[in-house]
């Protein structure tokens, strides 16, 4: 067998190895940016919630000068 040959063979199999470990690390990148995202929205929701049940006019007249 030619050594080129050879030489390219490894070099594609080492490219290979290289594209599989960096879908891995960008899958798990999109994952933890989902969780985050989940994250936020899930407080969102809960802070809306949380101020369903307040008397109407609390906190319209917030002193925030101190």
């Amino acid at each position: 067998m030619d050594m080129s040959l050879v030489s390219g063979i490894l070099a594609a199999q080492a490219g290979g190895m290289q594209m599989q470990v960096a879908a891995t690390v960008l899958k798990s990148n999109l994952d933890a940016e989902k969780s985050a995202v989940m994250t936020l929205l899930g407080a969102g929701e809960q802070n809306v919630s949380s101020l369903a049940n307040v008397a109407a006019g609390i906190g319209g007249n917030l002193d925030v000068t101190a």
